[in-house]
């Protein structure tokens, strides 16, 4: 995008990953109904670092410095917490409840990470942490008995993994897009493997019509949400990149009404609501 200021580059580049993660966490969701978290991620990620290495071949990317390797594997350690988190949240629960309550803390947390290095946001930002916390509080007790209560919980995990995933990514400092993701997926998928290992019980994915193409369609998703964060935190700043990235609820929040029908209580739609405005005030 060419011509656009990093400001504007990073809201645009945020946005697309924004899509892209919010249609494949609604994918993955949906997947791990009708079969194992472990397995799902498992063969998402190995798919993804598929992926991802062709495309660093056939891009012929230069190999970064081991320094952003590493980073690139830490982030993705942290990604992987985040996933599992946020896919279990999807699975046990409403998704229009547990993907703004993950969106509010992976967006919050950079923001926080920023604040140390550049001081203090203004007002419009602070205004937003303040309705974060109101959204949480009210997405997390309108939801009766311990079943909500668990499955915020894991939302709060999903986002807690995908803040540190976006801090660990802008440590990057070179243009490379693909190696760094490439080692992120390398320590994720070897996690899920050594997993997978040490419970033989799980099956990878049962065979099942339409499951594998589930899980496919959102480890491409993914892959692709990925790359555009990073390009994001390297057109500008890690703040705006996160937090706009961070709108990734919309979407999952939008298929989930087409194609499931969910419906939410007038509490927990005020809630959704809160923490979608919180997100837009903390990007001003």
């Amino acid at each position: 995008m060419a011509g656009l200021s990093p400001e504007l580059a990073a809201v645009a580049f945020g946005l697309l990953s924004a899509l892209s993660w919010g249609a494949g966490d609604f994918n993955g969701g949906l997947a791990t109904r009708r079969t194992s978290v472990i397995g799902v991620v498992f063969v998402s990620h190995l798919s993804g670092w598929a992926l991802l290495l062709a495309l660093a071949l056939l891009t012929g990317e230069p190999v970064p410095p081991v320094r952003d390797m590493v980073w690139g594997g830490a982030g993705g350690l942290a990604g992987l917490v985040g996933l599992v988190a946020l896919y279990r949240a999807l699975a046990s629960g409403h998704m229009g409840i547990a993907a703004p309550v993950s969106g509010v803390l992976t967006a919050a947390l950079p923001v926080l990470f920023s604040i140390g290095a550049r001081g203090l946001p203004d007002a419009e930002q602070l205004l937003g942490f303040v309705l974060a916390f109101v959204a949480i509080w009210l997405v997390s007790f309108a939801r009766s008995g311990g079943r909500g209560t668990a499955n915020v919980g894991m939302a709060l995990l999903a986002g807690f993994g995908f803040g540190v995933f976006f801090i660990l990514l802008d440590q990057i400092h070179t243009n490379a897009v693909f190696w760094p993701l490439v080692a992120a997926r390398t320590l994720s998928t070897g996690t899920m493997a050594a997993v997978l290992l040490a419970n033989r019980r799980v099956n990878l994915l049962p065979q099942q019509r339409g499951l594998l193409a589930l899980v496919l369609l959102s480890s491409a998703l993914d892959v692709a949400g990925n790359v555009f964060f990073l390009v994001a935190t390297q057109a500008g700043r890690l703040d705006i990149a996160a937090v706009v990235s961070s709108l990734y609820p919309a979407s999952t929040l939008l298929l989930a009404r087409l194609f499931l029908k969910e419906h939410l209580s007038r509490l927990q739609f005020v809630g959704v609501l809160t923490a979608l405005v919180a997100i837009v005030l903390i990007t001003l």
